[in-house]
């Protein structure tokens, strides 16, 4: 005969009912869950090049692009699907990128990781200008 005591019904419910819990800790992370893609599959059209500023950036969130121009007018543009978990950047503060999802931060003039947890910096995009439209994604 056993010596270890049986599970009681009040242990048996109690690991039922964190058991969902547990799982939506693990999906919350994954990559790609907004369903939007991580990086353009062909040059997206942005809109006017005067609508980034010297010195600035401007959050394309529906295109889940950034774009930056330096002092001397060159421009950079990255990916805002943040490298952690996955989730599309929704704010722009200045030229830093924030993560909803576990606040994760990141400069987006170029990309680099300010806080993490995300340790792998943004994946930069290319980015040109053509009839006066930021246009950003491969081979742009």
């Amino acid at each position: 005969m056993s010596t270890r005591p049986s599970a009681t019904r009040r242990t048996v419910l109690r690991g039922a009912a964190l058991a969902p819990v547990a799982g939506l800790a693990v999906t919350a992370c994954s990559p790609g869950e907004s369903g939007a893609p991580a990086l353009p599959t062909a040059p997206v059209d942005l809109g006017a090049e005067n609508e980034v500023p010297k010195g600035g950036a401007k959050l394309y969130e529906d295109q889940n692009v950034v774009v930056s121009r330096a002092a001397d007018g060159s421009l950079k543009a990255y990916s805002t699907i943040c490298t952690h978990g996955g989730c599309p950047i929704n704010k722009l503060s200045g030229t830093t990128l924030v993560c909803p999802c576990h606040h994760s931060r990141f400069e987006a003039t170029t990309g680099k990781v300010l806080q993490t947890p995300a340790t792998v910096p943004l994946t930069e995009l290319s980015v040109a200008v053509k009839n006066g439209k930021i246009m950003a994604g491969p081979a742009a």
